[in-house]
């Protein structure tokens, strides 16, 4: 197995050059998905949070950077079929052995491209670094864009939530409030909780914010989880707020607030809301999780 063997030498002599050159490669076979995701990215506020993905991953796995170590042949061996099936699902879409959509194809050519960063670092870095670098790599699936079937699905969600969450702050409130589908009737007011009040911008960012923030302040995987579960309640109440409060200083201040700037620009101060939210749940996470230590260390006759 002299190929094998020599193979495996490179990988163990020169990580870092080797991972370089397989980056060099993605770029010249993914650059078009790239720069198209990129674009997308650019001109639709759906998409805002890919142009974040890569710095933000990087940055990750920087935090936790240690020498690198040699690769096993485990590694070298399930980095090469990464590597294969990567190229594989671009010559799919490609080659049109399945017809796809566009948005389909841009989502298969960026899985791709994702896999095969993640493969070049296993094959480059070994088993262990991966083990560390686990989160930052898995982060760097949200480059792949929703196509639009799951874009849809998502929005519709939001949608439905955030009027249920509006309604449920009406009725909380004590105003006469009836709700048919996305259409709200409150005294005085009609309201439709339209695509683009989905607010489906801010609860990817939110949502991608959060399993950063998580990943830094949390050890627990399974606060890290709770914590990530809970965005998406987060974002739909966050939603229901704003547009309740839109609502009520519509009706009881002016009726320019359904136009002005809280409308338009105003998702800041309830994303602001939202993330407070989730440090407040993971300071309550944290405190547990310290009594939590502090009672499992304690000694049989401690009092």
């Amino acid at each position: 197995m002299p190929g094998k063997r020599n193979r495996e030498s490179l990988f163990k002599l020169f990580p870092l050059s080797t991972f370089s050159f397989l980056g060099a490669v993605s770029l010249a076979i993914w650059w078009r998905p790239l720069s198209s995701s990129f674009a997308l990215a650019s001109r639709d506020d759906q998409y805002t949070h890919l142009l974040l993905i890569v710095p933000v991953g990087v940055a990750l796995i920087f935090v936790d950077w240690k020498s690198p170590e040699r690769s096993t042949g485990l590694s070298v061996s399930i980095g090469s079929v990464l590597l294969v099936v990567a190229v594989l699902m671009t010559a799919v879409v490609r080659l049109r052995v399945v017809v796809l959509p566009s948005d389909v194809q841009l989502s298969v050519n960026m899985l791709a491209l994702v896999v095969w960063w993640i493969a070049a670092f296993l094959l480059c870095f070994g088993g262990r670094a991966f083990r560390r670098a686990l989160f930052p790599l898995c982060f760097l699936l949200w480059m792949v864009p929703f196509p639009d079937f799951v874009l849809n699905a998502v929005v519709s969600l939001l949608q439905q939530g955030s009027a249920a969450a509006a309604h449920l702050f009406f009725a909380v409130a004590g105003v006469q409030v009836e709700q048919r589908g996305v259409l709200l009737h409150i005294p005085g007011l009609t309201l439709e909780v339209a695509r683009e009040c989905s607010s489906i911008r801010s609860s990817l960012m939110l949502m991608v914010t959060t399993m950063v923030i998580a990943q830094l302040l949390l050890r627990s995987a399974w606060q890290k989880a709770l914590v990530i579960a809970i965005v998406v309640p987060f974002s739909i109440i966050k939603n229901g707020l704003r547009i309740f409060t839109i609502a009520m200083l519509a009706t009881r201040v002016d009726p320019s607030y359904l136009t002005g700037k809280l409308h338009h620009d105003g998702g800041i101060v309830f994303f602001a809301i939202a993330l407070a939210a989730v440090f407040g749940l993971i300071w309550i996470l944290k405190r547990t999780g310290v009594d939590a230590v502090r009672i499992t260390g304690m000694h049989p006759g401690s009092p």
